[in-house]
């Protein structure tokens, strides 16, 4: 495996765009007594490589059926009749969030530049962890090399916290880890039962995705195997009731932690469900669908009210992110092509306007120290061009028709009308008018109003490098808005693949025990992966 890959790190390939971050750490333990400035233009050139790297290999894979693409595959481990391979690939389900990833990256970046006081070669080498850890987890197609990813994320994540965050850093970090490390351990036995089943079945344990999705399985086992990873995947929504980490690692979090947490690592619970819990076990999702859509309404209606009455700007943030991601759990538990695409389009869509929000919170408590709504008010006298910003982030948070909230949450509430949850789309569509409340609520009470604090009245407006880290999430949210079919079309091949491979396997009564199944594809869909990593170009279409 060593050679090839080595040969995939260099060439044009998937194994490029996810270890290329963790490769830019080992420069940074040589400049670990380097001067600040240094190592911020250090980190910066290296985001902003990465994102390159992903744009010219989007670019040069994508076409009008969509793109499918993997790296071969490199035998890991084959000891005992246990066999673990590296395979990743990316797909129009896979390709939207790492091109957020990306471009989330020299946010985060910028947002810290002052932010951040100390440290700055561990906050960046933690950053970059981080970020491989997500590309991987978002490309993986064994499940022990997408736990290990999982994983990965993990550790970086709770150093940004506890070493970076505020005064309850410590307790937030921790709770943050005990949280998914125990949902990650339900799923890690979940997966290891699963290929020793497979080992019973072939005569060699698989963790290969596309083997497990070969498992037929009882009806009782496929609860429990559901319900582990399930759990795993909803802690990282998070899904109400399992949501309460969430709010004390926003506010603790520094401003780019709380970027990527919530712009992206909170992505990959509910792409874990879109990408394996509903395919690999079709029978168990639809019997929990009922509950887990009652759950994610929950979860819209309780995070809008809770976001209501809070007296933090960054606590408000917080919980409207339960709310705003319950919507997309909606849309995917509803097992609908027009609700998938609104689903994820929508995951996009809550990592531009509120990692938008999140930075601009932290542009108000690098200049005030707080972020108390009764320290604010008449902001917009001072901090216009502060003030037209997160107006227009707000604006795009709510869906206004014409910006990128409005095309997800429409798309999700039609899909789920059209699959039969009309009572819950119902009440789904009351938390679009809270969030409406909650968020004019704080624009109210930040910009709008009488200035009435001297100390507020000499704040600086948005400086050239905030406006240059607000600036492509802005142009994104617009431009989403205006042109959505561009950002919906190259999933939807892949999209509509999964629902017809789930809605096959559902149609199948499932087995008195466990059996190996002969897959075919579903009529019209392109279910095969090409090479990313051939000679020359990097790959080739059939």
């Amino acid at each position: 495996m060593d050679a090839g890959f080595w040969s995939l790190l260099l060439g044009d390939s998937v194994t490029r765009l996810v270890f290329f971050p963790a490769l830019a750490v080992l420069p940074l333990l040589l400049m670990r007594r380097a001067r600040p400035d240094v190592v911020r233009w250090y980190a910066l050139a290296v985001s902003l490589v990465e994102v390159g790297l992903m744009v010219a290999f989007a670019a040069g894979h994508w076409d009008a059926a969509g793109m499918r693409v993997k790296d071969p595959i490199l035998p890991w481990v084959d000891v005992a009749g246990i066999r673990i391979a590296y395979e990743v690939g990316i797909d129009g389900i896979s390709l939207p969030l790492v091109l957020l990833t990306g471009l989330l990256l020299p946010v985060v970046v910028l947002a810290s530049w002052k932010g951040i006081e100390k440290h700055w070669s561990g906050f960046a080498a933690s950053l970059f962890l981080l970020t491989s850890g997500i590309l991987g987890a978002l490309v993986a197609l064994d499940l022990f090399v997408f736990y290990i990813f999982w994983e990965v994320m993990l550790v970086p994540m709770y150093l940004i916290i506890g070493i970076w965050g505020g005064e309850r850093r410590v307790y937030a970090a921790l709770k943050f880890f005990l949280f998914t490390m125990a949902g990650s351990l339900l799923m890690l036995l979940a997966i290891l039962w699963m290929a020793w089943t497979h080992g019973q079945l072939a005569g060699y344990w698989s963790f290969r995705y596309e083997d497990l999705l070969r498992l037929d399985l009882p009806l009782s086992q496929q609860l429990w195997l559901f319900g582990a990873f399930a759990l795993a995947f909803a802690i990282k929504v998070p899904m109400f009731p399992v949501h309460t980490w969430l709010p004390d690692a926003h506010v603790e979090a520094p401003t780019g932690g709380s970027i990527i947490l919530a712009g992206i690592l909170l992505k990959l619970g509910t792409y874990g469900f879109l990408r394996f819990a509903l395919p690999l076990f079709p029978h168990a999702a639809d019997r929990a669908a009922p509950w887990l859509l009652g759950l994610a309404v929950v979860g819209i209606i309780y995070g809008a009210l809770v976001a209501w009455v809070q007296p933090d700007m960054k606590k408000l943030v917080a919980y409207s992110s339960v709310a705003h991601l319950g919507f997309v759990m909606l849309g995917i538990l509803a097992c609908d092509l027009v609700a998938w695409q609104g689903a994820l389009l929508q995951m996009v869509n809550h990592g531009l306007s509120t990692g938008a929000l999140f930075l601009l919170v932290g542009v108000l408590y690098d200049r005030r120290h707080t972020k108390k709504f009764e320290d604010f008010g008449g902001l917009a006298k001072v901090m216009p061009w502060f003030a037209t910003v997160l107006v227009f982030s707000t604006l795009a948070s709510v869906g206004l028709p014409g910006l990128n909230g409005f095309v997800g949450e429409f798309m999700i509430l039609i899909g789920t009308w059209s699959a039969g949850w009309k009572v819950l789309t119902a009440i789904a569509t009351f938390g679009v008018v809270l969030a409406a409340v909650y968020l004019m609520r704080m624009l109210q009470e930040t910009i709008w109003g009488p200035l009435t604090r001297d100390e507020n009245r000499g704040l600086p407006d948005l400086t050239a490098r905030e406006t240059l880290a607000l600036l492509p999430l802005c142009v994104f949210m617009l431009w989403i808005g205006v042109t959505p079919q561009r950002f919906l079309e190259p999933s939807r091949p892949a999209l509509q693949a999964v629902l017809e491979e789930y809605r096959g396997r559902l149609a199948v009564p499932p087995a008195s025990s466990p059996t190996l199944t002969t897959r075919a594809a579903p009529a019209g869909a392109d279910r095969t992966f090409v090479a990313a990593a051939d000679s020359g170009r990097g790959g080739t279409r059939p």
